[in-house]
């Protein structure tokens, strides 16, 4: 989802925005005293983010750690985030409605998100001393980028065929379950020749 549309052309304190968002009918983004509407996400976009909240969740059962959807905010200093997918496994954060140590953020891309993501939240979401992985799924094509603390951030793509290892909570996906019922040529064309493959086979 994406959060370009700045509400207010005034500062509003962090205690207002909190107030504000408990009654709203859509969800902003809060940084350093401006709000940012959120427009709607979507198919492919709930679709991916249902997969690896799916996986989280089946995974984590038992767990100390928990995922929580895009209703959870993430708190970095002044600014709070609604990431698409978030998991915590050590939360220190006395607040109902925001995280403030989060293992895993999990932002699903759009043409419209895709620069924010990548650099401005990409750059926010470093400095939290409790993440481990910042993972940036592309819905148009197929592309999951994961950048690891522990590799000093350094980019990994993962791509159909292949799979993803979420190492903080020691969870190995493969990438065709995370793209699961996604509509987009990349996915359409592997499942084809994927297809065609079973079929040689059986012949």
């Amino acid at each position: 989802m994406t959060a370009n549309l700045k509400d207010h052309d005034h500062l509003i304190s962090e205690e207002e925005y909190l107030k504000g968002e408990l009654t709203s009918e859509i969800k902003h983004e809060y940084i350093d005293g401006y709000v940012y509407a959120m427009s709607g996400a979507s198919k492919n976009h709930n679709r991916i983010a249902g997969n690896i909240f799916l996986e989280f969740g089946n995974h984590l059962k038992k767990t100390p750690c928990e995922p929580f959807t895009s209703d959870m905010k993430v708190k970095v200093g002044s600014k709070y985030f609604y990431p698409d997918v978030t998991v915590v496994c050590d939360d220190k954060t006395q607040a109902e409605y925001y995280t403030e140590s989060p293992t895993i953020l999990v932002e699903v891309l759009s043409k419209s998100t895709r620069r924010r993501d990548e650099k401005l939240k990409r750059m926010i979401y470093q400095t939290i001393p409790t993440l481990q992985e910042y993972v940036l799924i592309e819905q148009d094509f197929v592309d999951v980028e994961v950048c690891r603390r522990a590799e000093g951030w350094v980019s990994n793509h993962y791509f159909l065929g292949e799979e993803v290892t979420f190492e903080s909570i020691g969870l190995t996906v493969p990438v065709e379950e995370i793209y699961a019922r996604v509509e987009n040529e990349d996915v359409r064309t592997y499942f084809e020749e994927k297809a065609a493959l079973t079929k040689e086979k059986t012949d």
